[in-house]
């Protein structure tokens, strides 16, 4: 009986190890979880220039700038994981064959530069792309759009409440990074072990432009759920709903069409 007892308490001993293991392995390694910058590419889109950038805590950061046709709004636009501003290049064609001006910003650890990606890195390259726009390009705060697509929803989520700016477009986004996880990972405690939160949902009361949610019913790495939940923080949040489409939500024209048609709207 006790070798019995003393077997189940190695068992559960063993188990408890095992999932302490885990917690750990999770914990250090959280931020190559959250981020995962793709392979460096060297091209530069066609009208496309590289431009450089300083952030306030003295990174020197690479990205993409195309200019805005007179008169016409540009976009600072903010890319998901495993994307890089040569990406954001593509999913805004449409919208720069139309005239509107995109700053495709780049981050800390992608895209060759330097640093380590991380929530506080991530709002700090948003500050230096915004002074980019507004010192370097001479650009008034009503001309710039604020764009964040997945974990970019995020970036720009931040910014909106320290800047003013044209409108806020969330592509893809999350309530909170922190409901995300807990949602994936289930089997662990999450919320306890998080440090990069993006918390949406405490931001977006802050925030005093026009907002635009845009959401695939089938996204499966971020539920639809949790966009409606950061559209009912603010009343006057336009969400619209795409059925059938997933995370990849961004490649399809229909969504910059209707970036278009909101930023046209008299309100906006």
């Amino acid at each position: 009986m006790r070798r019995g007892l003393r077997m189940i308490g190695y068992v559960i001993l063993g188990l408890l190890l095992i999932y302490g293991g885990l917690i750990a392995l999770v914990y250090l390694n959280q931020h190559r979880l959250i981020y995962a910058p793709p392979v460096a590419r060297g091209d530069i889109p066609a009208g496309f220039a590289l431009v450089s950038y300083d952030t306030p805590d003295r990174l020197d950061l690479s990205a993409g700038y195309l200019p805005a046709r007179e008169g016409m709004p540009t976009l600072l636009f903010f890319h998901g994981n495993a994307a890089s501003w040569q990406s954001s290049a593509m999913v805004t064609a449409r919208l720069a064959e139309n005239g509107y001006g995109v700053l495709a910003a780049e981050y800390r650890g992608y895209s060759g530069n330097p640093g380590t990606p991380s929530e506080n890195g991530l709002y700090e390259d948003a500050r230096g792309a915004w002074r980019f726009l507004r010192e370097d390009q001479g650009l008034a705060e009503s001309d710039i759009v604020l764009v964040g697509n997945s974990v970019g929803s995020g970036v720009a989520t931040q910014l909106a409440t320290e800047v003013r700016a044209r409108a806020l477009v969330l592509i893809s986004p999350f309530d909170s990074m922190e409901e995300t996880a807990a949602r994936k990972l289930r089997w662990l405690p999450v919320r306890l072990l998080l440090s990069d939160r993006y918390a949406n949902d405490e931001k977006l009361p802050e925030i005093g432009e026009p907002i635009l949610i845009l959401h695939g019913e089938q996204d499966s790495l971020i539920a639809l759920e949790q966009a409606q939940s950061l559209a009912s923080v603010r009343d006057d949040t336009v969400i619209e709903i795409y059925p059938g489409w997933g995370h990849d939500l961004v490649v399809h024209e229909p969504v910059q069409d209707r970036i278009a048609e909101f930023l046209d709207a008299p309100e906006s």
